[in-house]
């Protein structure tokens, strides 16, 4: 199986295995069908330090039956008396889209989206975007997948509600057409309790596909989500808000823009932290080893002769002598000359045995 490490967008943003953590605001339906709220929430992604921003686009006929449109759907998150509407209610008009595609371009932002069936997707790549997302539902949509394939764009594909012999066929129908695709690791509920969320599922999805792998959270906090970054996901995709207390299904497990942010600096840290990979003294540090180690002292004064115990020496700070390290090598030397109280002991003030000696002279 051919092993993918990145996969660069059209764009030139490469995402994957020695690059940043690409990070997606998803604001999805956030936008209350608002053009404005959305065009704002644009501004706040932007502001928050995330790569790109991602929507949802549906066609009511073609995604839902009849019966489904028709359903009654009360309560306090809906916006219509039946499912249909409300949904209809939380949509934007393609062209809407088109000018949220090239206003998010216009800020740096990659503009991508999920789209729920076969319509929208035509809509979508009419506006010649560069990434495509398949949701977690539609992975074993195979028609649609399909379709997504066809398309020849990279793809990040959602595993949530996925077996992984669901994630398989769905990755044997894109890998007919390519192999530019992303998995992402993702419990679909909404919120998702933190010890169902299995960060470690990410390296499984990695060894079994060949392919990079990032994070959707739905989790309330962040933590999780900069610990996916820790864990090398190279994608890491939240649900973005105004507001959490709006009135809608998502708000809840979505970021607000000061969260966002903070999260979005936490992985810059974390990924700072990850730069070293083996065990380094860096300056900084042996300027306070000098200062807070200690060295091998004497605990008394002593005559030229003197062979040394343990009663004679004692350990200080600050380091500016021979380091507590070398202790059993000190120990049952002879004193080339007399030494006070609390002289640091020095390799040339001592007569080791021959052993000792080779040893000395090469730390």
């Amino acid at each position: 199986m051919k092993q993918i490490e990145t996969i660069t967008l059209r764009s030139g943003v490469t995402i994957g295995q020695g690059h940043p953590c690409f990070i997606v605001a998803e604001i999805g339906n956030n936008h209350q069908g608002e053009f404005d709220v959305a065009k704002q929430m644009i501004d706040e992604a932007a502001a928050a330090g995330a790569q790109a921003v991602k929507f949802q686009k549906r066609d009511m006929e073609a995604l839902l039956t009849r019966e489904g449109r028709a359903a009654p759907y009360t309560g306090r998150n809906s916006f219509g008396p039946t499912y249909g509407e409300h949904r209809n209610a939380l949509e934007l008009s393609i062209e809407q889209m088109a000018e949220l595609k090239e206003y998010s371009e216009s800020r740096g932002l990659v503009f991508f989206a999920s789209a729920w069936d076969e319509p929208s997707l035509k809509q979508i790549l009419a506006l010649d975007v560069e990434l495509l997302k398949i949701c977690s539902a539609d992975l074993v949509n195979v028609p649609l997948v399909r379709k997504y394939a066809e398309a020849r764009i990279p793809i990040i594909l959602s595993t949530g509600m996925s077996s992984l012999e669901d994630i398989d066929v769905a990755l044997a129908e894109i890998r007919h057409f390519h192999d530019q695709v992303i998995l992402l690791h993702c419990n679909s509920c909404y919120p998702c309790p933190e010890e169902q969320i299995g960060l470690p599922v990410m390296d499984g999805l990695r060894e079994r596909y060949g392919l990079p792998v990032g994070y959707s959270g739905h989790e309330q906090g962040i933590g999780p989500s900069v610990g996916a970054a820790a864990l090398a996901a190279c994608v890491v995709e939240r649900h973005f808000t105004l507001d959490k207390t709006l009135k809608g299904t998502d708000h809840q497990a979505s970021l607000e823009p000061a969260e966002l942010a903070l999260m979005v600096g936490m992985i810059r840290e974390v990924e700072r932290a990850m730069q070293v990979k083996g065990k380094v003294v860096f300056p900084d540090e042996q300027a306070a080893a000098k200062k807070l180690r200690k060295c091998i002292v004497f605990s008394r004064d002593l005559p030229a002769g003197h062979v040394l115990t343990e009663a004679d020496l004692a350990t200080r700070s600050p380091r500016v002598g021979v380091s507590p390290v070398h202790w059993d090598e000190v120990l049952g030397a002879t004193l080339k000359k007399p030494v006070k109280h609390e002289e640091p002991v020095q390799w040339e003030t001592l007569s080791l045995a021959e052993a000792d000696c080779a040893d000395a002279a090469t730390s």
